[in-house]
């Protein structure tokens, strides 16, 4: 609980992915008295709340409409169904286990072996990305697949370690692809498209509790593309 009164009874909840003043202004508008969000608004304490950065404004203007604001992060991450088990459903994959003992990320295997290029295609379709980076992989027919929703560069090595040919998640750096090339399939999509789906845990918990949900039209990534404009 990040902010407001926990003892305070609620009629309408926004879900969203990421707390932004769009977000906020949206929940104004729809009467919303709790936002809840996979991102926390506050990883670190806030030293004045007079408007200096988009965080106190946020809090500002929630506080000022009596708006509280919930975010789950890692319990979400970790949760039997969590982040990675339904990006891993998502993406077609069976026996989905976790990668790491502690819940984080998930290993399964697709229904068939196919093409690595085919796969990326179907990640891209499936998840709506807006951008795919990716290595060579060890091999070009691929089956086992890791992942982890959001900033999971930390765990390629388990991910190569338990066999899987491809490992996908967000946030990798140079050095990461650098080190993966050739012995696995390094796929890097953008962090929010690889946890937006929490809105959709959210309201399957929460629909069942006779609130109002609506997940949020105006939760978006923040990462724009170049596009050249055509005349």
């Amino acid at each position: 609980m990040q902010v407001g009164d926990t003892g305070r009874d609620i009629q309408s909840v926004l879900l969203t992915t990421d707390v932004t003043l769009d977000v906020v202004n949206e929940a104004i508008e729809c009467g919303c008295q709790l936002i809840i969000s996979h991102h926390p608004l506050l990883f670190h304490g806030l030293k004045q709340v007079c408007g200096q950065t988009p965080q106190a404004r946020i809090v500002e203007m929630a506080i000022k409409h009596d708006i509280a604001i919930y975010s789950a992060h890692t319990s979400l991450d970790v949760a039997a169904d969590g982040i990675n088990t339904r990006l891993a459903k998502k993406i077609g994959l069976k026996n989905s286990r976790p990668l790491i003992e502690n819940g984080l990320g998930a290993i399964g295997e697709l229904e068939e072996e196919m093409n690595y290029t085919d796969f990326i295609g179907k990640i891209r379709a499936i998840l709506g990305c807006t951008y795919v980076r990716y290595t060579r992989p060890k091999k070009e027919q691929v089956k086992t697949i890791a992942l982890c929703g959001g900033s999971g560069a930390e765990f390629i090595g388990e991910a190569i370690a338990q066999g899987a040919d491809v490992y996908l998640t967000a946030d990798c750096k140079y050095h990461e692809f650098q080190d993966a090339e050739g012995r696995i399939g390094l796929i890097d999509i953008d962090h929010w498209i690889s946890e937006r789906h929490a809105r959709e845990i959210f309201l399957d918990f929460i629909g069942n509790l006779g609130l109002d949900c609506t997940i949020s039209k105006t939760d978006k990534t923040p990462i724009l593309l170049w596009q050249e404009q055509k005349n």
